[in-house]
Parts: structure tokens; C-alpha cells; sequence
């Protein structure tokens, strides 16, 4: 669309392949080996942008995992418990914060926009931690939208339900005897691509969402307007379980 890039990431092969694809697009990008969760490296990242480009237009906060943590709360340890608001919490603060000054040159104009998840909007049985850092970062996004209005800096953010990607590849650990099943899980009949994101993204970052900060906008397929509801396998809609067994491969 236009737009040059700085992209940060901590592993050195994908760094690569970003770096490759962007370049075969003609984009001018920046691709930065970094850790977002470590304040040395998000400076460096803010340094390099500031070099390349002097300026940030857009921030895309898109740095969020469950870490593998499932299970009881009771269950979950104060290691795993600081793991999980070190990726999904308090990297988006450090982030922020050093981005800050870059995206005030951009002003008025600039925007943020933080990628959250579904699981910030309904209650998680087996993600109860994970679920509240969810839940933070919209009032987080809410409260600094407040802030920084008033330079013209909007901040908005994206939840998502369940998207395929290299990181939860859905589409390939679904047992190939539920293929069908899935499609009624999600109001919209299939999971979300990484495409339905980054329209979402450039919408809220683009002038067409001008008028728009302080809001989620919920990327879900209707999973959230569906609530417990799903699509029975005659076709009818029920809010009580119809799917036994296990849907996904053994391990």
C-alpha cells in the first residue's frame, strides 16, 4: 500500500525470509533482529528506525504467544505466569514507550495499533492468565488512546480468533475426521488467515479509520456475536456440545 517498513523479529532465519519477501515486493523495509522483551533491544530497534526513517507513522504491536501455558490457574507456576506477561504485556509497554517519540513526529496522523486476541472478551477455563493479559491490553489501548489524543496520536487494536499461522498452524492439527465439523465451530465457517488481519490493521492505520481510537475491532469470523452458539452437523444452530472425542491429532 505504499508504505516503508521496520519489522522486528527474534529469529534470524524468519528475519530472513521477511526481509527477502519484502524486498521482492519493493518495499523499503528495515528488518531488525531483536527480542521485544528486552528494553536494550527495543531501543535499538527504535535507533535504527530513527536513522532509517526519522520518523514512525504506524505501530503495529503484533508480538503476543500463550507460551504453551494451559491448564488450572492453580496449577500454573510464577515462572510461566512471568513469561506470559513478558511477551504478552510488558513488551508492548516497553515497546510503546520508545516508539513514542517517533510516532509524536509523525503527528498529527499517527497511530497505534496492538494485535490482542478473542480471548481478551470471554472467559478462558484453561488460559485464566493469558486471558487477562488479554484483557489489559484493551485497557491499556482505551487509556492511552485518552493520552495521546490530544497530539493526534490514535491507538486502537485487533483480537482475533483462531488464525492459522506458522505459529498455531490450526489447519494442520485439526484430525482430518473433523474437516467438516470445523467449518461450524466459526460463525463465518473457516479460521482466519493473516491476510484478514492486515487488512484490519491497514484499515485502523490508514486515513480511513481517521475518526476511530480507543477501539477493538474483533476479527473473529462472529465467533463473539455467536457467543456459546455453533452450527450442529444437520446445519441447525445449538449452544450445547454435539462433538465428542478428540479433534486434534494425538501427540
Amino acid at each position: 500500500s505504499g508504505a516503508r517498513g521496520g519489522v522486528a523479529r527474534i529469529d534470524a532465519s524468519r528475519s530472513g525470509a521477511v526481509r527477502a519477501e519484502l524486498e521482492a515486493a519493493g518495499v523499503d523495509a528495515l528488518v531488525v533482529e531483536a527480542d521485544v522483551t528486552l528494553e536494550a533491544d527495543v531501543r535499538n530497534v527504535a535507533a535504527r528506525i530513527e536513522s532509517r526513517f526519522g520518523a514512525l507513522d504506524v505501530l503495529v504491536n503484533n508480538v503476543g504467544d500463550y507460551m504453551g501455558v494451559i491448564g488450572s490457574f492453580a496449577d500454573i507456576s510464577n515462572e510461566d505466569i512471568a513469561r506470559l506477561y513478558a511477551v504478552n504485556l510488558n513488551q508492548m509497554f516497553l515497546v510503546t514507550r520508545q516508539m513514542i517519540p517517533l510516532l509524536r513526529r509523525g503527528a498529527p496522523g499517527a497511530s497505534i495499533v496492538g494485535i490482542s486476541s478473542i480471548e481478551g472478551f470471554r472467559g478462558n477455563p484453561t488460559g485464566a492468565v493469558y486471558g487477562a493479559l488479554k484483557a489489559a491490553v484493551t485497557g491499556f489501548t482505551r487509556s492511552l488512546a485518552l493520552e495521546l489524543a490530544p497530539e493526534g496520536i490514535r491507538v486502537n487494536l485487533i483480537a482475533p480468533e483462531t488464525t492459522h499461522t506458522p505459529q498455531l498452524p490450526i489447519e494442520d492439527i485439526i484430525s482430518p475426521r473433523f474437516a467438516e465439523d470445523k467449518k461450524r465451530w466459526i460463525p463465518l465457517g473457516r479460521f482466519g488467515t493473516p491476510e484478514d488481519m492486515a487488512g484490519a490493521a491497514l484499515f485502523l492505520a490508514s486515513p480511513h479509520a481517521a475518526w476511530v481510537t480507543g477501539t477493538p475491532l474483533h476479527v473473529d469470523g462472529g465467533a463473539l456475536a455467536a457467543g456459546g452458539w455453533y452450527r450442529a452437523p444437520d446445519g441447525s444452530w445449538t449452544n450445547t456440545p454435539v462433538i465428542t472425542g478428540n479433534a486434534f491429532f494425538e501427540s
